[in-house]
């Protein structure tokens, strides 16, 4: 059976993911409009900096702080135009920090596959944002 796009690119995601270099979580997220991948993240360190996988984890507070999460990158990627009114694909649930950068870029859809709650709900006080979890079946 042919997949629907939003298990498509959710897919896609995963794979992205497969890029990560903080073992703790590997996650990746894919921005999408008008059906197009415009731009594609997943968590690591920055440039030219040490990953995880090669000086360990950086934690503070139970937290990695070496990387950059999966969802900045992937935004990054994109310019203002590509982002407004696109989807973003994200393995987890987008954490408070990039849920607030996801709402200020002008994405107006979150697909993501596994729960990860944020300790606050921001996209609660953005109600244009479409929130759509889509859990991950084998």
């Amino acid at each position: 059976m042919r997949k629907d796009w939003d298990t498509y690119f959710l897919d896609i995601a995963f794979r992205v993911a497969e890029r990560s270099t903080c073992p703790r979580r590997m996650v990746g997220a894919v921005v999408v409009k008008d059906r197009r991948i415009k731009g594609t993240g997943y968590n690591g360190s920055p440039a030219k900096l040490p990953h995880c996988d090669e000086a360990g984890c950086f934690l503070v507070n139970g937290h990695c702080r070496r990387t950059i999460h999966a969802e900045v990158n992937a935004l990054l990627e994109c310019t203002p135009e590509e982002r407004n009114g696109a989807t973003i694909y994200i393995t987890d649930q987008p954490c408070a920090e990039c849920a607030k950068l996801i709402i200020s870029s002008g994405i107006s859809r979150v697909v993501y596959a596994r729960e990860y709650p944020p300790d606050f709900d921001w996209f609660a006080l953005a109600p244009w944002v479409e929130i759509v979890h889509l859990p991950v079946t084998d």
